[in-house]
């Protein structure tokens, strides 16, 4: 069963981020919004993910001035839906 595991909160204030990363299956994407982007900072544990599928909400990106990088697909709120609807469950990581 596939997840979609959204997370939004910054990935240096709390170990959500990492919680994820262990629960993350080979058939699960990660989709970053809000603060979570900054988890593609210089540095970050995200580069690790290149063999995952990653999702990073575009307004975010632009809001906080970051660039999606090549492993990764921005999508807009339209394709946020409709990842929701292709997942079998969504987790989001309140």
């Amino acid at each position: 069963m596939s997840t979609l595991h959204v997370l939004s909160h910054s990935p240096f204030s709390d170990t959500r981020l990492g919680s994820c990363l262990r629960l993350l299956g080979k058939d699960d994407a990660l989709l970053l919004s809000g603060d979570a982007v900054y988890a593609l900072q210089q540095g970050s544990v995200l580069k690790s993910l290149e063999e995952q599928t990653v999702f990073i909400l575009e307004e975010d990106l632009l809001a906080r001035h970051l660039e999606c990088p090549s492993w990764a697909t921005c999508v807009d709120c339209p394709a946020f839906v409709e990842l929701s609807i292709r997942y079998d469950k969504v987790n989001s990581w309140l």
